[in-house]
This record gives C-alpha cells, sequence and structure tokens, in this order.
C-alpha cells in the first residue's frame, strides 16, 4: 500500500472514527451532566416546598396548641386579631353530634366526613373529599363539652406560589402512597411529596410537575457545542491531509522511485536529486553521503583488493568460490569469473577437506575466525596461513566465508631451522637439555636398567677467559667426540648447557658404568687445545644415577640425583666419580635442598618462622644481663620441627637467608618491645649470616627496626661466624663500627675452627669471642683442647673481650671453664633450646640456687 493511501486509511479510517466516538461520547457524559443537574434542582426545589409546607403546617396548628383550651368565643376573637394567620379559613364547633359553623365564607361550609366527626384524638392533616378538594383542617381535643375544628382551603393559587422561581407548572393533592424519585414524561418532570392523612386509612401526597424545557435547552447547546467541535476537528483533518500530501507524500514518492532506480553496484557513482520541500532535505542529503561513502568504500576495497599481497577469496553460503582478488588471480593462474562457482579444493589444490571444513565454519554462526595452515602444490612448495571470516549482510546474517591466505613459507623454513637449532646443540650436535629430557623417558621404558651419567668439565672457563669462546668452542666439540669415541651405538648423549654433558646407558652393571666412566675420563683428559705456546686440557667430574622408579618422575629424578653426585665428586677434587647414594646425609642435605628453600620463602611469607632460645649462663662475667642466644624453626602442620641445619643450608644455597636474618631480627625485636620488663637486665644474640654480613642495606634495616620498636641497643649482640667475617672484611668492619657506636654488642662465633689468627682478632671491634664447640665438648679429657681453651681466653682477657664456650653438655667441663676464666657457657648442661614465647625470667631464688 502506498504512503498516501496509509495516511488516508490512518486519518479517515481512524483518526476521524476515533474522534466521533469521543465527541459521542462527550455528549453521552454531558446529557448525563444535564440530568444531574437537572436531579439535584428537583431535589432542592422539593425540599424548598417541603419545608414550606411543614412550616404551614405547624403555623396552622399553632392556635391550638398556645392553648389548647380555647373556646369558640376566645377563637373568633383571636382569629379578629391575627387575621393573617387564619384568614380564609372556617371554625366549627362540635358538641356531641350538632355541628356548628362558626366561622365560614358564604356557601362554601366545609363539611366534614363522618370518619373525622368521629374521631376523638387532636390531629392535623389534609382531607381531600370527593369533589377533589383539598382542605387543612386541625382538630382540638374534647374541651368544655365542645369540639373545634379549623379548616382552611388548599387552594391552586397557593400550592402554584410554593415554590418562588416559578419552577412548577402544575400543583395537585392526590390520593396514594407517595413515589420516592421524580419521573420524567413528555419533557415534564413529576415529583410527589408525601402530605399527613387526616384520615389514617387513605393516604394522600402532593403531585409537583416541574418543566424540562430550561434542561433541554441546557442539553441541545451542548450537543450544538460537541457537533460544532466535531466538524472543525474533521475540517482540520483534511487541511492536514491536503497539506501531507502537498508537502510530503508526493515529494516522498519522487525520492522512492529515484531510490529504486539506484544500483549499488554499478562503478559510477549515482546520487538522488534533492527532494521538494525542506522537510525530506535532510534525508535525500544523509542518503547521498551514504551513497558517497559506499562508492568510496567499494573503491577502496577494489584498490585494497587488488594491490594486496594476499590472496582474498570470497565464498557464497554453500562454500562455493564467489570471488578472488587479483593477487589470488596471479597466484592461482585463474581469473575471477573462472573461478566462480567452484569448491575451494578446485582452486586450492592439494587440501583435500577444505570445503568441508570450511561449511562447517560458514554453519557455525557462532565462530569469530577459524586459522588454516594449508600447503600449495606448485613447482616449488608454498605455505600459507589461511583466517576464515564469516560475511554477514547488513541484518547480521551469514552469506558466505572470506579466506584470506598469507605466504608464511620463508617463517616455516626457519622455523623448521630454529626447532633443528633448539633440538641440537649447534658446536657438538648433540641433543640439547630439553630433548635430551624427553627422550630419556622413551629410552627408560625399553631399558630393563638405567643409569643416568651427568658429566662436569674442570679448568674449562680458563680456557675461555684465556683463549675466547671460539677456543672453548673447539674444546667442546673435541670433548663431545671424545665422549662419543667411548660410546657403543646404544646409549644416549646430550649437552646440557655451558660445560655440562649427560650421558643415559641402559642394561649395564654398576661395575661397568665405572668402568664406561673412567674411560671417558681418560679420553677427555687426552684431549689437548694449542692456543700460542700453551697447551690446554680439561678434566671431568663425574656423578652416576642408577634407576630405582622407571615412572616419568622418577627417571627425570635421576638426573638431578646424579647432577646432585657430580657436585659431591666435584668438592672431593679433580676427574672423581660419584655414585649417588640416598642414605648418604650429604647428598640427601642437597637433594632437598630445593624444598626446604620453597618451605623457607612459604614461612617467610605467611609468617611462620618460629624463634627459639637457648640460655647464657654467666661464669665469671661482670655484667648482669642474662643473655639468651636466638634460634630459628619452622615447624610442619603436624607438629614437626624441621632441621635447622638443612634449612640455613638451603636459604644460604638459593640466597635466601638474607631474608631469613632479616625476618629473625624483625620478631627478636618484636618480642623485646612486649617484654619491656626485661630491657634492664636481658640481652638477646642474633646471628648474622655471612651474605647479611655484607649485604647492602642490612644496617639501615637493623636501624629501622629498632626505631620502629623502640628497644634500646643495649638488649641486642648480634654473632658473626669467623669464617664470614674474615670474608667479608672490609665490609664487616664498615658494618660493625657504625652498630657499635649505636650501642649493639658483637660476638665472633665459632672461633677457632676456622683459619683466622689472632691479628685478626685483634682489629675486630667485637665484644665476645664464642669458643667453638670442637674444643669445649672434650675439654675435660683432653689437655690438648684444654690448652686452646686456655689460650684463648687469655688471650681475650687480655684484649678486653669476653668468652663464651660451646657445647658445654655437663657439670664437669663446666667445673673446668669456671677453673679456666670462661666468662659464659652455653650448652645442654645449662638448657635446651625452648621456644622464646615460653619464656620466663629467672627468679632471685633461681639465680641464687644456680
Amino acid at each position: 500500500m502506498k504512503i498516501g493511501n496509509k495516511i488516508v486509511l490512518v486519518i479517515f479510517g481512524i483518526f476521524i472514527p476515533l474522534i466521533v466516538t469521543a465527541c459521542l461520547a462527550a455528549m453521552t457524559w454531558l446529557h448525563s451532566d444535564v440530568d444531574a443537574i437537572r436531579s439535584y434542582i428537583i431535589e432542592k426545589e422539593l425540599e424548598s416546598i417541603q419545608s414550606q409546607l411543614n412550616k404551614d403546617f405547624d403555623s396552622f396548628q399553632q392556635v391550638f396548641r398556645n392553648n389548647p383550651l380555647y373556646s369558640s368565643q376566645d377563637l373568633l376573637s383571636l382569629s379578629g386579631n391575627n387575621g393573617g394567620l387564619l384568614r380564609g379559613t372556617q371554625l366549627l364547633g362540635l358538641a356531641g353530634k350538632q355541628l356548628t359553623y362558626l366561622r365560614a365564607q358564604g356557601n362554601d361550609k366545609f363539611v366534614p366526613p363522618p370518619e373525622l366527626l368521629a374521631s376523638q384524638r387532636e390531629r392535623t392533616g389534609v382531607y381531600l373529599d370527593s369533589q377533589r378538594q383539598s382542605y387543612l383542617i386541625s382538630l382540638q381535643g374534647p374541651s368544655y363539652a365542645e369540639r373545634l375544628l379549623l379548616v382552611r382551603r388548599l387552594t391552586d393559587e397557593y400550592l402554584l406560589n410554593l415554590s418562588a422561581d416559578g419552577m412548577i407548572t402544575k400543583a395537585e393533592i392526590q390520593i396514594g402512597t407517595a413515589t420516592p424519585e421524580p419521573v420524567l414524561v413528555d419533557d415534564i418532570v413529576t415529583a410527589q411529596l408525601k402530605l399527613p392523612s387526616m384520615i389514617e386509612h387513605a393516604p394522600i401526597h402532593l403531585s409537583i410537575s416541574f418543566s424540562n424545557h430550561f434542561f433541554s435547552q441546557i442539553a441541545l447547546q451542548y450537543t450544538l457545542l460537541t457537533l460544532g467541535l466535531l466538524a472543525l476537528i474533521v475540517a482540520l483533518q483534511l487541511v492536514l491531509y491536503f497539506w501531507l500530501r502537498h508537502t510530503l507524500i508526493k515529494p516522498f514518492k519522487k525520492l522512492v522511485t529515484q531510490c529504486s532506480k539506484l544500483d549499488v553496484s554499478s562503478k559510477t557513482g549515482q546520487l538522488i536529486d534533492s527532494a521538494e520541500g525542506a522537510e525530506l532535505e535532510p534525508l535525500t542529503t544523509n542518503i547521498n553521503a551514504l551513497l558517497s561513502n559506499l562508492y568510496r568504500q567499494q573503491s577502496h576495497s577494489q584498490v585494497v583488493l587488488g594491490k594486496i599481497s594476499e590472496v582474498v577469496i570470497f565464498t557464497d553460503i554453500n562454500a562455493k568460490v564467489s570471488y578472488i582478488n587479483p593477487y589470488a588471480e596471479r597466484m592461482l593462474a585463474l581469473n575471477s569469473e573462472q573461478a566462480q562457482g567452484l569448491s575451494l579444493e578446485q582452486v586450492l589444490s592439494g587440501n583435500p577437506g577444505l570445503s568441508v571444513k570450511a561449511l562447517a565454519f560458514i554453519q557455525d554462526t557462532d565462530k569469530e575466525d577459524a586459522t588454516l595452515l594449508l600447503r600449495l602444490n606448485r613447482d616449488t612448495p608454498m605455505f600459507v596461513n589461511g583466517s576464515l571470516t564469516h560475511l554477514r549482510c547488513h541484518s547480521g546474517r551469514v552469506i558466505g566465508a572470506a579466506l584470506v591466505l598469507r605466504d608464511i613459507t620463508q617463517q616455516v623454513l626457519l622455523k623448521q631451522q630454529l626447532q633443528r637449532g633448539a633440538d641440537f646443540d649447534p658446536i657438538t650436535g648433540l641433543v640439547t637439555r630439553s630433548v635430551f629430557g624427553h627422550r630419556l623417558v622413551s629410552y627408560a621404558q625399553q631399558a630393563k636398567s638405567l643409569a643416568v651419567i651427568y658429566l662436569d668439565l674442570e679448568q674449562f672457563k680458563l680456557i675461555n677467559d684465556s683463549c675466547g669462546h671460539n677456543a672453548g668452542d673447539e674444546m667442546l666439540s673435541k670433548v663431545a667426540k671424545a665422549i662419543e669415541s667411548c660410546l657403543l651405538n646404544n646409549e644416549l648423549l646430550g649437552r646440557l648447557g655451558g660445560d655440562e654433558f649427560a650421558l643415559a646407558v641402559k642394561d649395564r652393571t654398576a661395575l661397568e658404568i665405572a668402568k664406561l666412566s673412567k674411560s671417558i675420563i681418560a679420553s677427555v683428559n687426552a684431549q689437548m687445545l694449542l692456543h700460542g705456546d700453551t697447551a690446554y686440557r680439561v678434566g671431568l667430574s663425574i656423578g652416576i644415577a642408577l634407576a630405582g622408579n622407571k615412572t616419568q618422575e622418577g627417571v627425570l629424578g635421576l638426573l638431578k640425583d646424579a647432577e646432585i653426585a657430580c657436585h659431591s665428586a666435584k668438592q672431593k677434587g679433580s676427574n672423581q666419580i660419584q655414585f649417588f647414594d640416598g642414605r648418604d646425609k650429604d647428598l640427601s642435605l642437597l637433594r632437598n635442598s630445593p624444598k626446604w628453600a620453597v618451605r623457607i620463602v612459604q614461612a617467610i611469607e605467611h609468617n611462620e618462622l618460629i624463634l627459639y632460645y637457648q640460655k647464657i649462663k654467666r661464669l665469671s662475667s661482670h655484667s648482669h644481663r642474662q643473655r639468651l642466644e636466638i634460634l630459628l624453626r619452622i615447624q610442619e602442620s603436624d607438629g614437626r620441627l624441621l632441621p635447622p641445619a638443612q634449612l640455613i643450608a638451603a636459604a644460604e644455597r638459593f640466597k635466601l637467608i638474607v631474608e631469613v636474618d632479616k625476618e629473625v631480627i624483625r620478631k627478636a625485636f618484636l618480642w623485646l618491645s612486649l617484654n619491656e620488663q626485661l630491657w634492664h637486665d636481658h640481652c638477646l644474640s642474633i646471628n648474622l649470616s655471612g651474605n647479611s654480613l655484607g649485604a647492602e642495606g642490612i644496617a639501615d634495616f637493623i636501624l629501622r627496626q629498632q626505631a620502629r620498636f623502640g628497644v634500646p641497643s643495649a638488649c641486642i649482640c648480634f654473632e658473626i661466624t669467623e669464617t664470614s667475617a674474615i670474608q667479608n672484611r672490609s665490609r664487616a668492619m664498615k658494618m660493625l663500627l657504625g652498630l657499635r657506636r649505636r650501642g649493639f654488642a658483637f660476638a665472633l662465633d665459632d672461633f677457632g675452627s676456622g683459619f683466622a689468627s689472632y691479628g685478626y682478632l685483634k682489629e675486630m671491634p667485637v665484644d665476645y669471642v664464642k669458643i667453638d664447640g670442637c674444643f669445649v665438648k672434650n675439654l675435660v679429657s683432653n689437655a690438648k683442647d684444654y690448652a686452646i681453651v686456655k689460650s684463648v681466653n687469655d688471650v681475650c682477657r687480655v684484649m678486653g673481650i669476653e668468652t663464651v664456650a660451646e657445647f658445654v653438655e655437663n657439670q664437669e667441663i663446666m667445673d673446668k671453664l669456671e677453673i679456666i676464666g670462661v666468662n659464659y657457657a652455653q650448652g645442654y648442661a645449662i638448657g635446651r633450646p625452648q621456644p622464646l614465647s615460653s619464656y620466663q625470667p629467672e627468679t632471685v631464688s633461681e639465680i641464687l640456687t644456680a
């Protein structure tokens, strides 16, 4: 349906019927409103008439009510005095059955009905006689043997004058019961009012007729007003229709006609003429702008698709080719017209199932894109990376797919080359660490027994540093060939990196493995590198691990065990062989070091480090302070304490010891801050490792913790080992002097076990020397140990340094130490390590007893 017909349908089929319906509804509402007004006015008028009647009736019967003992002569005299009240009335006297007209109007004498005369009670009401004449009657009860009857005739004039507005057209007293609601008949509204009847069994009422002309005029005016408004609205609708037809419909038809003739696929841009009327000009402008953008995008697309160095193929919904770009035409030696309608396998030969994949992708409308790796069969095989994308129409419905192919032949070849470089060491030609580990698993599955040999070259760094890396590479090549010369054809050899090699041997006994290792050492030692006038040779340290578990984890663990054994062999000297033994404590410690290191990190992060203390007993010192050495523990969830020696060794190996020392310092300072009552007579000895002694910022950290917790420096003594103090002598001296100026004390731990001399001791600014326990534990039975301990104590006493003896395990040792003059004793005889949180200071009695 055309837009003009739609507008006509809307105006004349919808708007005007709706307006007519609304006007009719308004007319109905107005008429109902007029009826309501009429009912209200009549109701008020009836109330007024009723009020007037009640007032007149009350006034009429007041004659007797004022004084019920009036005689006929008195009433005559009263009527003369108050003629306005009783004007037009008749007075009748009744003595027995004798009726006397005391006052009457000519021959118009009222004849009361017998039933009225028979009544013996006083009453006032209306009586309608047989001539339809109505009277207002007041009957007095018996008095002076005479009853009085006051009668007044209710004329039509009186009844019509009950309404002051003149709305009554007829008023008539009738016999019967009054109806409660007014009745409209022939434009006359009739209402009835109940009147008091003198005859009890004959009810009467007043029938009043009102004219409906006034209300009909009002309803007529409302109707004419509504019809006029309806006519005005219809006229406006017609004007609107003709205005729309002129200003919108005709220009819009012209615009639609031009749009229907547009060909968006035309290579030459087409625009539409400006439509007549200002209303459609913005629409025309926007349409032309959209057409211009469309033609421009098509032009750009043609340029891009023509110049792009990638194959672009469009397909329809059935995965049939609908377009290929010029680059694809050159690559595939096929023009776009020839390619249309062909399947992807026909266009891209050598890729079976490609159309099925493309069709599945097109049907999966939720998938955004898909990648493909294809190979094109040409004179030289070509690898291309394909990307599938949905083609959608303006509504979003999938109408096909776009396949973009990019030449990645060079990248594939380079990746293969790099993969080979990643799998094989370019210097020795051996497999790399990752390939060796991967192959080791499958190699182990084919073996009845398995041995993994870890080989580490010695003096190789000397060649690199002295002769350069080219010479080092040459020596690595010689070593690899020397190792291979000792092997059969069923071994797995690889270079792990640097100067480290790995060898897997299956189905050999331990003795055969040992002989093979010796022959490899001899073959490698025979290799010589001449550089200038110098001949260089290298040695080997070998670690061997035998398979106990050939699962993937167990096999890969063999390489780790062999490395640990090799590390142990290197510590023994040059060209040594070490078999891994899980029962060896040193090897077990090395193997578990990574696990301990991880546990230390977790403990620091989760605040799980626990501080213990061991008492240091004063023997001959003048200091009043109770000394406690702070020890470190880590507790597992089952309550078991981890071995502290292994933890410390792992922390030092993996460079975690500085963080451990900081956490111990922080916790010790925190504990002191919570026990302020101990500040005046206690001192905590905190161990500092060699790494912490030379670490940058450790002194500043200590001072920050002191400022944070407010702990006096006299309560802290740091213990440093003899070996670390000498190895980091310059940095240790700077740190010791700086902290001693702040009031901290220092102790030299394990004195005598290292290679220190008394000359170093003289330069060290320490307050205490802790004599190593190896001299103390045999002090009683070994004269040499006694002499060494006494010598150290004598020298320290001369230098003003107090001594502490470690490993004091019994009272006999303590007695000897007192004889020598050692100042402090520490060991199980004094007390075993206890949790710092449970520490209770000794009482005076306990100190005296000790």
